[in-house]
Parts: C-alpha cells; structure tokens; sequence
C-alpha cells in the first residue's frame, strides 16, 4: 500500500498500513513518535507523518536546510543567553566572599 503525502488517515488505516496493534498506534501517537491531530475524539494522521516516522533521516536533512536557514534566530538566542549568563557570574562575583549560600536566600 502506498502512503500518500496529502492524504489524511485514521488510526486503523494507520495499523493496516503500518502492520501494527490498536495499542501500538495509539502509543505511538500518545509519546509523539506519530504527529496526530484529534478531533474530537479522533484521531486523524497526515501521510507526511507516516512517512516522516518511516524515513527519519529525510526529516533530518530537511530540518537541517530549515535551520541552516534561520541559524540568525538561534545565533541571536544563543548570544542573548550567554550575556544573561555573563552578567548573572557577574552579579555573583560581586558579593563578599565572606556571605554564605543561606545568607545569600531570602528569609
């Protein structure tokens, strides 16, 4: 059976098509293995999904590209981060040494 991208599948056409238990599925589903929308109390599964838990590699490349793409944000995030970082090391460098952790918390 081919698994089209664009087509969207219930869990029982997932089971048949990926040769697994009702509760596999919805395992599967439930740890996030399988991206699923419900609704209401159904679930529905994009083929892209199906492929992408079969192929993980393929999602590997792409999110990379993705990345790759907007490294700028990260960049950003990362350096944010490190001035955070930085000033806290400050701020806790600027205490006597004498002041101990409990005289450091607040009561």
């Amino acid at each position: 059976m081919e698994i089209n991208e664009n087509e969207v599948y219930t869990p029982g056409e997932v089971q048949k098509i990926l040769k697994i238990s009702p509760s596999t599925t919805t395992r599967l589903i439930k740890n996030g293995i399988i991206h699923a929308a419900k609704i209401g109390k159904q679930y529905r599964i994009l083929g892209k999904e199906l492929l992408r838990m079969l192929s993980p590699k393929l999602e590997d490349g792409v999110g990379r590209l993705y990345n790759k793409g907007r490294r700028w944000l990260h960049e950003e995030e990362d350096r944010v981060k490190a001035e955070q970082q930085r000033r806290a090391r400050q701020q806790a460098g600027s205490l006597p040494h004498s002041v101990t952790l409990a005289e450091k918390t607040p009561q």
